[in-house]
């Protein structure tokens, strides 16, 4: 084709702006708790990946508070462009809609599921200088013996930690004060700084202070025990199954996203959490890689919050 055609050609194809606006303006990654969590540590380690696999530029932004509610309800509101998605988390559309009586998003309406990224194992920490307790049961005893006297952190009300700590009270009988925070590295900075003394959350963000001897691991939420923490048993090993459950991260869109390009994240993310180091890089914080449909992370939103609900009922946790 002649070089003048060939230009016209290109300048009348509807395919080309498209293409150039998708390169040329980043695709911006809402993680809806501060920095240092098991979240933002999901969230980042598919910045560089999605990057090479997009051919554009990928940000992290961490937009935190309300647990994950004020993030999730900025994802909510952004424009349907495919630039855009949050990280989902259990807490925020599982636990938030079964807790609080109020929600600035609506977990259903308001997105589209684009896929889970990790599993992501339960934990529940002490700090060994505030608690000399040898292990679970030595716990459950201590806490027995001194009914309201101890505070346990979490990432904030309505956290999947939180839901972590009241399962574990009402299901050994014991009485802790619990202290909420705005994420789960505020947490753990006071868990460590000797402010709180026990800790639910996520695996990720407390398995380098467990594995440097500052915190004790008690028990694991997950369906065997952890290669990163073989010492460690599970809630179910210890007779507390209902505690047993795992979280989950995930990546959601504004609802108006079109399909396509909902797919054309979900297929990256897919292909990044096939690199061996991405998986290798999620294993080594205690995350483990899951890569779904669309279809099917949607549905499985919608169950967790039936779900949710029903433990929300049992462990009678409401947040106003």
């Amino acid at each position: 084709m002649h070089r003048r055609h060939l230009l016209a050609a290109l300048a009348a194809s509807p395919l080309i702006p498209t293409v150039a606006f998708s390169q040329d303006k980043p695709l911006r990654i809402v993680v809806p708790f501060p920095p240092g969590g098991a979240t933002d540590i999901a969230g980042r380690a598919l910045q560089e990946p999605l990057q090479r696999i997009l051919g554009q530029s990928v940000v992290v932004e961490n937009r935190a508070g309300a647990g994950g509610s004020i993030g999730m309800a900025e994802v909510a509101r952004a424009a349907g462009d495919g630039l855009t998605v949050g990280v989902a988390t259990l807490s925020t559309h599982g636990v938030n809609p079964s807790v609080y009586s109020r929600l600035p998003y609506d977990p259903v309406k308001d997105f589209a599921g684009v896929t889970e990224i990790v599993k992501a194992p339960g934990i529940i920490v002490v700090n060994p200088q505030m608690l000399p307790v040898a292990d679970f049961a030595d716990l459950v005893k201590y806490l027995k013996s001194r009914p309201g006297q101890v505070s346990y952190a979490t990432p904030g009300n309505g956290t999947i930690g939180h839901m972590w700590g009241e399962l574990f009270k009402s299901s050994t009988g014991t009485s802790m004060v619990h202290i909420p925070y705005r994420g789960a590295g505020p947490a753990l900075n006071d868990v460590l700084g000797g402010q709180v003394a026990v800790y639910f959350d996520q695996v990720a963000a407390s398995l380098p202070h467990v594995k440097s001897g500052k915190l004790k691991a008690l028990a694991v939420s997950w369906p065997g025990r952890l290669d990163v923490l073989p010492e460690v048993p599970t809630y179910a090993e210890l007779g507390y199954a209902v505690a047993n459950e795992p979280s989950w991260f995930g990546l959601v869109a504004p609802a108006a996203t079109p399909p396509d390009k909902v797919l054309r994240i979900q297929q990256a993310v897919a292909t990044a959490l096939q690199e061996p180091a991405v998986r290798e890089r999620l294993a080594g914080q205690g995350l483990y890689a899951s890569g779904t449909s669309p279809a099917a992370f949607t549905q499985q939103i919608g169950q967790e919050i039936a779900k949710m609900k029903k433990v929300a009922a049992y462990a009678k946790i409401r947040v106003e």
